[in-house]
């Protein structure tokens, strides 16, 4: 058969779609990965043992379909939230949610809006889905723009908060003003909530057009089981729940969040150590170094690194980014957003981790130009 692929049959919106990019995932050993905000620390023990009973002898129950409605982690994700059942929608991981929200609530006639910099997904989704994009840019003070969202004309928005990649967590109160001008639906993407100060779970009752996502892949170390969540009015769940597949979180991942949750004290020490972490050393680059580094309130510091002459910018964060990549440390830089241009975004790692990248740092401000 000659002339063009069947590429060409694509719908013209998805042909010009460019796709999100994931941060880098080495194969090989010997990499201190800090640029994906994976927790450093492995899971509660309760959820391996709780994926080997799942599994059953031999892997027998591998054969069956999960729970199509993963109806025991609704159940357990509403008790530790203090909300009904039927408030919550679980999904394989919280970009299902929001992909389920996009397919629900955007269109060509119905725009979704978004702060910039934040999660690049949501650019992504809007795109597959053909629909308008209404992004509203933050400024470097990251205080949140509450007349602007309000007054979008989105019908759906996501916000972020804690920010990525900034790690700034928004006050409630000003998302409660939002909410009660904003005529659409309010998506808040709390994939950091659990190390953040403050989160909007308590406006839930108030206001039925607020969605919460949450994920398990950060604070409980789940990010290769895949489960996230929505809390939200039960006439939106429901909503979602038409267009959510059939069987979208495995047997395994709804065991293994069952067990994570059903082990609270062990995750606190978790979050606790990385909060720690976080606040040290975003202390010690603005105090030491005087570097400029976000307030952060998630899981990851974004900071400007300035150099042995004193100079920022986005020459200068690349600088830094290639000199840890060639020492086998990863992070992340977005040179595509003018506000995040020159700061890296560095996840909290283990002590040893963060040892390394700390020295690494210094060989860099210590190495001749071009080095």
């Amino acid at each position: 058969m000659s002339g063009p692929g069947p590429g060409r049959l694509a719908l013209a919106h998805v042909a010009k779609l460019h796709a999100y990019t994931p941060g880098l995932q080495p194969l090989a050993p010997g990499w201190v990965k800090l640029n994906t905000n994976e927790c450093p620390y492995p899971p509660s023990p309760r959820v391996g043992e709780a994926i080997v009973r799942e599994m059953g002898p031999g892997g027998a129950s591998l054969r069956l379909y999960p729970d199509p409605a993963s109806t025991g982690l609704r159940a357990a994700v509403a008790r530790l939230h203090g909300v009904d059942i039927a408030s919550v929608c679980i999904g394989n991981g919280s970009d299902d949610i929001l992909n389920l929200l996009v397919r629900c609530f955007c269109g060509p006639a119905a725009a979704a809006g978004f702060t910039l910099p934040g999660y690049s997904l949501y650019p992504v989704l809007i795109g597959i889905q053909g629909g308008g994009a209404t992004p509203i840019e933050l400024d470097r003070s990251m205080r949140l723009p509450v007349e602007r969202i309000a007054a979008s004309g989105a019908r759906i928005f996501f916000l972020t908060s804690p920010n990525a990649p900034t790690g700034v967590g928004f006050p409630t109160a000003d998302i409660a003003r939002i909410l009660e001008s904003f005529a659409g639906l309010l998506v808040v993407d709390e994939a950091y909530g659990p190390f953040a100060r403050e989160n909007t779970v308590g406006l839930l009752a108030k206001h039925p057009n607020l969605v919460v996502t949450r994920t398990l892949s950060k604070a409980y170390a789940l990010a290769g089981i895949r489960v996230g969540y929505a809390l939200a009015d039960a006439a939106v769940i429901g909503v979602i729940d038409r267009v959510r597949d059939s069987y979208n979180v495995s047997r395994l991942s709804q065991a293994a969040a069952l067990a994570a949750l059903a082990d609270p004290d062990y995750y606190v020490g978790i979050v606790d150590k990385i909060k720690s972490t976080r606040d040290f050393y975003a202390h010690s680059w603005t105090a030491e170094r005087s570097w400029f580094t976000f307030p952060s309130q998630a899981n990851f510091i974004s900071t400007e690194p300035r150099d042995s002459r004193g100079r920022t910018g986005l020459d200068v964060a690349k600088s830094a980014f290639d000199f840890l990549f060639s020492r086998k440390v990863l992070v992340r830089h977005f040179p595509s957003d003018a506000l995040t241009a020159s700061f890296l975004r560095i996840s909290v790692g283990t002590d040893d981790d963060m040892l390394v990248l700390d020295d690494t740092l210094d060989a860099w401000l210590n190495a001749p130009p071009n080095a």
